[in-house]
């Protein structure tokens, strides 16, 4: 049981409770509760994701705050930027199992609209608006999208500009995972080398500390989205067929039309 090679038993929790002294009888039936709760299927066991756990805690958490410098985070992630994400992947995965990363994507996403929301803080280098995934179209609809969903209550989102220059997260990214009840947060860290889970104390901390003073370094949540709805228009205007525009050519359109 310890090993997870076996769930916990209704007789296991009473047998527990009973050795550990735990007599309110409502503290009793929640972790009764929660063992039956355990032995069922995630809905995202199926798809065999080498990143399942981080799903199976998103799901749970109550809040994200995440940084990233350089992609769309996947709860904001449109379908097309999805997509174009795992087509230009160092893997060689078939068409057929990159929809089904695709729609994992867009289920994750419904955390954002379950009651109670997910309480969700993003917060993105000015890079990730000028890296071109997937070409211009994609990336008019991805910004638009980014926009849209800001606008939620329980959503935050917040641009650090080229112009601040140096900042404490520059080569990181990481998300900090809040839940409810007595639970610690997690730090979720994510990169070639692999997936990486901090829980200890100090570790929350440091990462804590950092995400507030990127939090206070970026522009307002009013000011990015005035920043990612400008270069969303900028996309929209640019040529859309593949054959008439290279990324090199697109980025110099965005640039000369910005400054």
């Amino acid at each position: 049981m310890e090993t997870g090679h076996r769930g916990a038993t209704p007789r296991d929790i009473r047998d527990l409770c009973d050795i550990y002294l735990v007599t309110e009888q409502a503290q009793r039936e929640h972790l009764t509760r929660l063992a039956a709760e355990g032995k069922q299927q995630g809905w995202w066991q199926p798809f065999e994701l080498d990143f399942a756990t981080y799903v199976g805690l998103e799901e749970a958490a109550t809040s994200v705050s995440y940084f990233g410098p350089t992609v769309v985070n996947g709860l904001l992630q449109t379908p097309s930027y999805a997509r174009a994400m795992h087509e230009s992947g160092f893997q060689d995965f078939t068409p057929e199992r990159i929809e089904e990363f695709v729609e994992v994507r867009m289920r994750r996403q419904l955390v954002l609209e379950r009651e109670p929301p997910l309480q969700f803080h993003a917060i993105f280098d000015e890079a990730v608006l000028h890296r071109v995934v997937g070409g211009p179209s994609v990336m008019g609809a991805q910004l638009d999208r980014i926009v849209e969903v800001a606008q939620l209550p329980h959503v935050t989102i917040q641009v650090i500009p080229y112009a601040l220059g140096a900042h404490p997260a520059m080569e990181s990214n990481f998300h900090i995972l809040k839940f409810a009840g007595p639970a610690s947060g997690v730090v979720y860290v994510e990169g070639l080398v692999g997936w990486i889970y901090l829980e200890r104390p100090q570790d929350l901390d440091r990462y804590h500390r950092v995400f507030q003073r990127l939090r206070t370094m970026a522009l307002s949540p009013q000011e990015s989205a005035d920043m990612i709805a400008r270069v969303a228009a900028m996309y929209n205007k640019a040529p859309h067929s593949p054959s008439s525009v290279r990324t090199r050519d697109l980025q110099c359109y965005v640039y000369r039309t910005r400054y």
